[in-house]
């Protein structure tokens, strides 16, 4: 350690300023075993003592807030162990330990072996979430483990009075501290589980020591809870308390009077919401109150007297009917069109009037045919006149209607010559009118012609 050398004289309260930095820095946090004693409890809420052995003594401080979170309730003459910083109180220079937690010596041991079974079980899975259960919605009657004559069972029954009172309690007594204490506790939740007859259990004490609330924190116990098929809510202890039926447990309460909170519903909540629903209901019903009126107040103005109904009735029937009688007449009058035309059309494909048609047609064709027939015969005639003129201007009958003849022999072979005749044959010599038989008696051929 460091020592320190002033330069200068220091003021008292300089030195016990030091000195208390000095001691809280070297002792943040310290165990001290010692006997109670000097206990005192002013009105401020703090805790003042001293803890003393054979050989000397120190003065401590617990202050209200620590005093507050821990279970442990010192009482004059207790061998205790307390943890807390060494200060210094620089009014009177007296130095001194501020508590922070204080347990009666012994507890040590019961926190090993809480430890230890709290390393078991949760390596078993006895706290895991998987297993615990929900708690049923609504729950009508409750199961309560716990002393008949303790205050948990006080403060639970209060406030199931206040919150619910209709809400049924069966009590399963059992003793909460003493070596028989688990016996009784997992006969309770066994027995609870074999008639069936809650829909939840509070398994808890009120506050106490750690060897005060020891039974709550061994095995048989924590494996009852864990095995039980009835939802368990863990009240033990106040709030700073944690036992291991709080880990097993489907639920912690800090308190019994917590648990009743959490498993009973609020009577002042439920008549609020009852209320709520009420109003809800009335207004609902007003709503629909109301538009059946403004419905009915249409229907009303909607609806017609049945003479009215009854006429509009009988107008549909005669429109109806009169489109019934249109329809009727148009679908019989369509056969007798339909016959009409096919009649038209046969009439106008009729052999009868087909052969008027063709008759006619023959008649114009016999008529043209006629009309060219003679038109043919007429250009016919012309060109054999033509013809004929042309014939006859070249024909030897023309020469011989001029007043020629044409000489043949009897063959009738037509004389060009006179050599093509001899003395003694006969000529035949065709004239105008008439032919003329002769027999040659000379012959005489030019000398040109002979040539």
């Amino acid at each position: 350690m460091q020592t320190l050398q002033p330069k200068a004289p220091l003021t008292v309260s300089q030195l016990n300023r030091q000195v208390k930095q000095l001691l809280e820095t070297q002792y943040p946090a310290v165990p001290v075993q010692g006997e109670i004693s000097t206990l005192s409890r002013p009105a401020s809420g703090h805790l003042y003592f001293t803890l003393k052995d054979a050989q000397g003594q120190l003065r401590c401080a617990m202050f209200k807030g620590s005093l507050a979170k821990n279970a442990y309730k010192p009482k004059q003459g207790d061998e205790v162990i307390a943890y807390g910083r060494v200060s210094l109180y620089e009014g009177r220079g007296d130095y001194q330990l501020i508590v922070n937690q204080m347990q009666p010596v012994g507890e040590g041991e019961l926190q090993a072996a809480f430890f230890r079974l709290k390393e078991k079980l949760a390596a078993e899975g006895l706290f895991s979430e998987e297993h615990k259960k929900s708690l049923p919605d609504p729950i009508q009657t409750i199961g309560i483990v716990t002393s008949s004559t303790g205050a948990a069972l006080h403060d639970i029954l209060t406030v199931l009075n206040r919150r619910f009172p209709a809400t049924r309690v069966i009590l399963y007594p059992t003793q909460v501290q003493g070596n028989e204490a688990t016996a009784t506790i997992v006969n309770a939740i066994t027995t609870a589980n074999r008639r069936r007859e809650v829909d939840a259990l509070i398994v808890g004490r009120g506050g106490g020591s750690l060897e005060d609330l020891w039974c709550f924190n061994t095995e048989p116990v924590a494996r009852a809870i864990y095995a039980s098929e009835i939802p368990v809510i863990s009240a033990v202890g106040h709030e700073v308390d944690v036992s291991i039926s709080d880990f097993v447990a489907d639920l912690r309460a800090a308190t019994p009077s917590q648990a009743a909170e959490m498993i009973s519903p609020d009577q002042f909540e439920l008549m609020q919401r009852f209320d709520v629903a009420e109003k809800q209901l009335l207004r609902s019903i007003q709503q629909t109150l109301k538009r059946s009126h403004t419905t009915l107040t249409h229907l009303k103005q909607r609806l017609r007297s049945p003479d009215a109904i009854v006429q509009q009735w009988h107008q549909q029937l005669r429109q109806l009917r009169t489109r019934f009688t249109q329809a009727t007449q148009r679908q019989l009058k369509m056969p007798s069109d339909r016959l009409q035309q096919l009649s038209n059309r046969l009439l106008q494909r009729s052999p009868q009037r087909q052969l008027a048609q063709d008759r006619t047609q023959i008649e114009k064709l016999e008529a043209r045919l006629q009309r060219a027939k003679l038109a043919l015969l007429h250009r016919k005639r012309e060109h054999f006149q033509g013809q004929v003129a042309t014939l006859n201007a070249l024909s030897p009958l023309g020469t011989l209607q001029r007043g020629y003849s044409i000489s043949r022999t009897e063959d009738g072979t037509v004389l060009q010559s006179a050599d093509q005749m001899k003395p003694g044959d006969r000529l035949i010599t065709l004239l105008r009118h008439g032919q003329l038989s002769s027999r040659i008696e000379t012959v005489s051929v030019p000398d040109d012609d002979a040539d």
